[in-house]
């Protein structure tokens, strides 16, 4: 089994007020490289890919209705880290015949950044969650 991982594409941050969250990141040298909306049981949420150099950070906020459980964790807050693939239909293939634990059917596909991009996630030994993406 082999996976060409080309690099970190981003880390996950769920948020309660992206814009607070944004301002706070571009003090740091973050500018906002990708803003859309998403949608979460029938809700829109919003979301911003922040860049630094060659560091993305996604921050997102879900919908009103989901951010009381955000607001309640008690650990960090980050979600996932992402992994930044080639193919990602080939990669969740090789996944799958190997019996990772993957979590979604299929790869998903966004309406992010240009042309769109394509994902799944896949659970660690501890629950961490794993994303592989391709920007298409």
């Amino acid at each position: 089994m082999f996976i060409q991982i080309n690099r970190l594409q981003h880390v996950g941050i769920p948020v309660q007020n992206l814009e607070i969250s944004e301002a706070f990141y571009q003090k740091l040298g973050f500018k906002n490289v990708m803003a859309a909306s998403f949608m979460h049981n029938e809700a829109e949420g919003k979301v911003a890919m922040m860049k630094n150099g060659e560091i993305i950070i996604e921050l997102y906020q879900m919908p009103t209705a989901e951010l009381e459980a955000i607001g309640n964790r008690k650990d960090g807050r980050i979600d996932h880290i992402a992994f930044d693939v080639d193919d990602i239909h080939q990669t969740f293939d090789i996944l799958k015949k190997a019996n990772f634990d993957i979590i979604e059917e299929a790869p998903i596909t966004l309406r992010f950044w240009k042309k769109g991009c394509s994902y799944f996630n896949i659970s660690g030994p501890d629950g961490e969650r794993l994303e592989f993406n391709q920007i298409l």
